[in-house]
Parts: structure tokens; C-alpha cells; sequence
């Protein structure tokens, strides 16, 4: 037997995880650019190969819970993060480099989907509001890492600083090897024909596709709003930074509110009041004359933004309960390529016809996003 309060700790722990190796790589970018003489080509090659790793990571996941439970999977997960992690600090060829980066995203990815399909799994009802309490631990690590990075620059080297959150992620293994977990659901041979049948489903591909939006809204907001604020209201970049981690805080504080005291609204009522909520900060952004504007929008932009993965991967674990790790991977891996494209779409747009056109993107995000989620609460109903 296993204890829920345990099991949902460690997917919890393993959400800490990946949202501090996540943001801990992306702050040692510079450093390891200096490190190797890499100019920006270069640069932006090598960590193109982070999505990938994520990607095929999240692809491969499904099927292993599946068939052989999370035990193995989150475990063997969290070694292989760790020898990304100190491969990365101590690589001494930009091979070696990219090919640590490649096995860092490759767990990550796995850890990820793993720790929501686990959540879902042990939740038998108000499986959206556990989800959005596991998102919170991902903002806890993405918000939490700078400010501990920044006490320790001056003191330790980055390689020194990611070797450390490697060992973190080990230890974290060794607690996840030790503990117990759901039985697997498929003990005798993983059912094809069944996983077959997600894609003949309307209702999963369509949430597929709004995750498609919404994973590809969190990017361009994550990846442009810093050029945005630059650019259109000359806000210096450390202070666009700012507002920008302000976005991620009201999406972590809106997360804990929906695993409490909203954790009983209907999940399609509580979808389309965030998406009321978007649309009004994305006005609000459109309209800002000033840098107090701007933050208030960027954070209630956050809080907005917040749902949309736990209430549909809730409805993913709730329909799909059988196969639900197959499931996840189906509408993580089309969430991943929205985010990848649109994010690259994105770009060309800000150097063809300018950066103020990121809200124009945003707006037809949300059209998008509002009839997806009319067809899917029609279809389920």
C-alpha cells in the first residue's frame, strides 16, 4: 500500500525539482557562454537543444508509468538529471555540452508529466484543484532559485552552484527509490489498442489543442514581455525582469488559490472566469502608460493564465484514468510543439512588423483558447 500524503509529497518534491533545474540552467547561460567562447548563434544552438530533450521526454514518459508505475521512472529521472547537471558544470567540450543539456531536458520532461499524471491518479475527485497545488511548487523553484542564485554568485562559481542542485535532484532519487507508489495499471502488457483510441477521441485532441495555446501563450509572455516593456515603454531591462517574475508570482499565487478556496467552483465556470481575467489584462497591457500598469497587468495576466493546464489535465486523469500517463504524454508533447512554434512564430513577427504586435498574438491566443474550451465543456457534457 502507499500513502497518498506521501505519494503527493514526493510528486510535489519533484515538481521543486524541475522548476529549480529549469530556471538554475537558464541563469548559468552566460557563464557557460563565456566558458566556452560561444557567440549568440551558437549560444542559442546549444540551448535549442533543451526543448528537444523536454520533448522526447515527455513522449516517453506515458507509456513507462503505464506499464511499469512511477517508482522507476521518477527515480531513474532524478539520476539522470543529476548527471545532466554535472555534466553540464563540468563539461569540458561543447560535445560533452549539449549532449548533458539533451539528457538534463530528456528528465525533466519525464519528471514533469510524471508528477501530474501521478497527482491525477491518486486524486479521486477535484483532481484540477491537486494540480494547480503541485503548479505551485514548479513557481516555488522558478521564483525561489534567482533570489538564492543571486545571495550566491559572488561567493560560489556557477559550476559549483549547479553541481549542488544536481545533488538535490540524487537525493531526491534516493527518497523516490524508498518510498511507495501506485501499482502499476498494466502489469501484464501495456493495451495499444486503447492508447489508440485517444486519438479518435475529439474531446482529447481538442484539449490537446488548447494546451497547444495556452503552453505557447506562457512562452511568448515568458520569452518577449522584457523586449516588450523595452521597447514600447522604455523600462530598463533589470526592471522588465522584474515585472516579469511578477507574472510568474501572480500565475503561483492564483495555482495555490485554486487548490483551496476554489478548489470547489465547476472547472469549466472557473476556465472561462481566468479567461475573462486574461482578456482584461492583455487591455490593460495594451493601454499601459506607465510602469505601474504594466506590473498590474503582467501579474492578473499571471493569475489568468493559471488554469488552463490543471483544469485540463483533470479532465485528461478523470476521462482517461486507465491509460492516464499515455494521455498526458498525448497533449503535453502537442502543448510542447505550441510552445516551440508559436514562440519561433513570435519572433518573426517581432522583427518583420514589430514587438508591440506580441499583444495582437495574444489576443488571438484567447479567441482561440475561448472556443476550444466552449467545444470541449459541450462535447464532455
Amino acid at each position: 500500500m502507499f500513502s497518498r500524503k506521501l505519494v503527493f509529497s514526493s510528486a510535489c518534491l519533484g515538481m521543486l525539482i524541475f522548476g529549480i533545474g529549469l530556471i538554475t540552467l537558464g541563469s548559468v547561460a552566460t557563464g557557460l557562454s563565456l566558458k566556452f567562447q560561444l557567440d549568440e548563434i551558437a549560444a542559442g544552438t546549444l540551448f535549442s537543444i533543451l526543448p528537444i530533450g523536454v520533448l522526447a521526454g515527455s513522449l516517453a514518459f506515458g507509456p513507462i508509468c503505464d506499464r511499469y508505475g512511477y517508482k522507476i521512472l521518477l527515480s531513474t529521472s532524478c539520476i539522470i538529471m543529476f548527471a545532466g547537471f554535472e555534466g553540464i558544470a563540468f563539461a569540458g567540450s561543447t560535445a560533452m555540452l549539449k549532449i548533458c543539456i539533451f539528457f538534463f531536458g530528456l528528465s525533466g520532461g519525464a519528471i514533469n508529466g510524471a508528477t501530474n499524471a501521478l497527482v491525477s491518479d491518486i486524486s479521486e475527485k477535484e483532481k484540477g484543484a491537486n494540480l494547480s497545488i503541485l503548479g505551485v511548487f514548479f513557481g516555488i523553484g522558478a521564483l525561489g532559485m534567482p533570489f538564492v542564485s543571486g545571495l550566491l554568485k559572488n561567493k560560489y562559481s556557477f559550476e559549483t552552484i549547479l553541481s549542488a542542485v544536481g545533488w538535490l535532484t540524487l537525493m531526491a532519487g534516493i527518497f523516490f527509490s524508498i518510498i511507495n507508489f501506485p501499482a502499476p495499471k498494466h502489469r501484464q502488457g501495456f493495451p495499444i489498442s486503447s492508447s489508440m483510441g485517444l486519438l479518435k477521441d475529439p474531446v482529447i485532441i481538442l484539449i490537446a489543442f488548447f494546451l497547444f495555446c495556452q503552453s505557447s501563450f506562457e512562452a511568448i509572455i515568458n520569452n518577449w514581455t522584457t523586449t516588450y516593456l523595452n521597447k514600447q515603454l522604455a523600462i530598463p531591462g533589470a526592471r522588465a525582469l522584474y515585472a516579469l517574475s511578477l507574472f510568474v508570482a501572480g500565475m503561483t499565487i492564483m495555482r495555490l488559490f485554486l487548490g483551496t478556496i476554489f478548489r470547489s467552483v465547476p472547472a469549466g465556470k472557473m476556465l472561462f472566469i481566468l479567461l475573462g481575467v486574461v482578456f482584461l489584462s492583455c487591455m490593460i497591457l495594451k493601454w499601459a502608460d506607465s510602469f505601474g500598469f504594466a506590473v498590474t497587468g503582467l501579474i492578473f495576466l499571471g493569475a489568468g493564465l493559471a488554469g488552463g493546464f490543471p483544469i485540463m489535465l483533470g479532465l485528461v486523469g478523470s476521462r482517461y484514468a486507465r491509460i492516464s500517463g499515455t494521455a498526458f504524454s498525448l497533449v503535453l508533447v502537442v502543448a510542447l510543439f505550441g510552445n516551440m512554434l508559436v514562440n519561433y512564430l513570435m519572433g518573426f513577427i517581432a522583427q518583420s512588423y514589430g514587438i508591440q504586435h506580441l499583444l495582437t498574438v495574444s489576443f488571438v491566443e484567447i479567441f482561440i483558447m475561448l472556443l476550444l474550451g466552449f467545444l470541449i465543456f459541450r462535447k464532455i457534457k
